[in-house]
């Protein structure tokens, strides 16, 4: 079957790198409010001459590792970032953002603009430890939405449970990586079995 994502995702400790959001506008804020559901912790810098009101209540309902600086973009507001998402509704000031940032050699998204992209931010799930993470390739955010509210319904509010008990095992294992990774496979097999079950 033909791999028609060729996207690799990865699962950044975000309150160890730092995030630099540029516009508090609604974009900025969508950006922002999703990066703190997923990671609260997570340490972002938000950059804009301007707030919008939701902005400002969320940063002050929250407590939270989001530094505000009120002021217009400049090619040095790229320094000592890790990742810069370009989330202004002007598509030449995006443009600017990404040229600053990359020639700083810096992972950049640019709202609304895939081609422009090195990462994007999917739809994601978390139940305790378990995060999935859904993507399209760009191609249809709102699929991914949808997406994620099936996997929100049929998760089951205690799989942290489960995956707490199969950490426990784990830790009692002896044996070689590969004994182990036996073991957990014969032990977690239960949790497809019936699902090849209907698909023979």
């Amino acid at each position: 079957m033909k791999n028609n994502n060729p996207l690799y995702p990865i699962f950044l400790k975000l309150h160890e790198l730092k995030v630099l959001i540029v516009g508090a506008g609604e974009v900025g804020y969508e950006k922002m409010f999703f990066i703190l559901k997923s990671s609260p912790d997570a340490n972002i810098s938000l950059l804009a001459p301007w707030m919008k009101p939701e902005v400002e209540e969320l940063l002050a309902s929250k407590k939270n590792k989001v530094t505000i600086i009120r002021k217009e973009f400049e090619a040095s507001d790229v320094d000592d970032h890790d990742l810069v998402i370009a989330a202004t509704n002007i598509s030449s000031l995006n443009k600017e953002i990404r040229i600053a940032a990359k020639a700083k050699g810096k992972l950049v998204n640019v709202a609304d603009t895939p081609s422009l992209c090195d990462f994007y931010l999917g739809s994601i799930v978390t139940r305790g430890p378990l995060k999935v993470a859904i993507s399209t390739n760009g191609q249809s955010p709102t699929f991914a939405k949808r997406f994620r509210q099936i996997l929100e319904e049929v998760l089951p509010d205690d799989v942290d449970k489960l995956i707490d008990n199969l950490k426990i095992y784990r830790d009692q294992l002896k044996g070689d990586f590969e004994y182990k990774v036996e073991a957990l496979n014969e032990i977690t097999s239960i949790l497809v079995k019936d699902v090849v079950k209907e698909k023979q």
